[in-house]
């Protein structure tokens, strides 16, 4: 099925961003928002607890099933923003690189945020995303 995301580079910006800096969809496609991917179990025990790659792992996976629910996958997500519950750069770092690695080359728009505290006991990472199927 071919995708309704274009990911735009530009040659204007700095290279060293490891997402694309922007992405469109086409009008017909259907939007698809994701409420935050939270690192949490199925009995809604916190994942991973004090591991920032460990909890965004489990959040990708959360983002997955929920990605499926909607009849999308990660390559029809068009932006995410990753929170990471820590004022230091190498936590923020850890988190990414997952996320990142989970995505491949379908690098979309993200926004890499530190952040004072997240929703659930113990969570230090959340990731929120917006898809783009063709219907």
């Amino acid at each position: 099925m071919p995708s309704a995301i274009t990911l735009i580079r530009s040659a204007s910006l700095s290279d060293v961003a490891q997402y694309a800096y922007a992405a469109t969809a086409p009008a017909g496609s259907r939007l698809i928002f994701l409420a935050g991917a939270c690192p949490l179990n199925a009995d809604g025990s916190t994942a991973a607890i004090g591991d920032y790659a460990g909890q965004a792992a489990k959040a990708v996976e959360n983002m997955r099933t929920a990605l499926e629910d909607s009849g999308a996958s990660l390559q029809d997500v068009i932006s995410t923003r990753v929170l990471v519950a820590s004022t230091r750069q190498e936590d923020l770092v850890a988190a990414w690189r997952v996320v990142r690695d989970a995505f491949g080359d379908h690098d979309v728009p993200s926004t890499l945020m530190g952040v004072t505290v997240l929703g659930y006991a113990d969570q230090l990472v959340e990731i929120e995303a917006v898809a783009a199927v063709l219907d």
